[in-house]
């Protein structure tokens, strides 16, 4: 069968009512929904790629996937489709056609991660399902110092899940920035690809920074041991969102501007 147009997706969930990105036989997914609704749509199998994969419970604002389509509604009517037939978690942005060339995984060349602490001292009540609440003060200045020596490329083995799939632990970071937002902080990371519980075990480890439980001249020690358990804990997954992914120019670059809100 001809598989016809490639289009693209963009994608914002709440993952708090998801079992993470990825199919699994039995558990609610954002890719096991939205492949089960595109085949009642359409009466056959459509298999959708992602960008990547997040975790249990970790939202996104721009997730992208690919499918290749034998039929159906054009790209521009895409969004307005789904919108009326997907649940309210799961919402579809913005859809364009492709060349059969792109792939929502392969073709990135940078991700966003934004990881938001909340240090009020009673939990908001239209954040505590999207921050890690913490109630403390942070040395915001020695956490920044911290962050300067994740920039580059690096072997991150000490900041990623010890079972992580990947085989080849070197990543490159282009950017960590903090925001405040009243009692909110939100971390973004900026890099060419993430391994698993990667960002969260970074924020984990600059929170403890932040606590004075670490020195910020120890992240290089920390890094070149290749030791997961000299780093910070795992930060809770619900303080992360997929942010953005890039892609080259001819494919638009950033999916969505970065001061675009849901």
């Amino acid at each position: 069968m001809s598989r016809g147009r490639r289009i693209r997706l963009v994608l914002g969930y709440d993952g708090s009512g998801f079992h993470g990105f990825a199919r699994q036989e039995g558990l609610r997914t954002v890719q096991g929904v939205l492949e089960a609704e595109l085949r009642r749509m359409l009466g056959v199998e459509i298999p959708v790629e992602g960008s990547g994969r997040t975790d249990r419970g970790v939202h996104a604002r721009a997730q992208v996937i690919h499918f290749d389509l034998p039929y159906g509604p054009p790209a521009g009517r895409m969004v307005h489709v789904l919108r009326r037939r997907l649940p309210a978690d799961l919402l579809p942005r913005a859809a364009d056609e492709v060349d059969k060339g792109f792939h929502a995984r392969f073709s990135v060349v940078r991700k966003t991660y934004r990881y938001t602490l909340d240090l009020a001292p009673l939990p908001d009540l239209y954040w505590y399902r999207y921050s890690w609440h913490l109630p403390e003060p942070l040395d915001l200045a020695a956490m920044q110092d911290a962050a300067r020596h994740l920039l580059g490329e690096h072997d991150f083995t000490s900041f990623c899940a010890a079972e992580a799939p990947q085989r080849d632990k070197v990543r490159r970071i282009d950017r960590v920035e903090f925001r405040q937002d009243g009692w909110r902080l939100h971390i973004e990371f900026e890099g060419n690809g993430f391994l698993q519980y990667m960002v969260r075990i970074l924020v984990g480890t600059l929170v403890k920074v932040g606590r004075g439980k670490e020195r910020p001249d120890r992240i290089p020690l920390i890094m070149e041991a290749r030791d997961r358990r000299l780093a910070g804990e795992t930060a809770p997954p619900h303080g992360l969102c997929l942010w953005n992914v890039e892609y080259p120019p001819e494919y638009g670059g950033k999916v969505i501007d970065l001061d675009d809100d849901l």
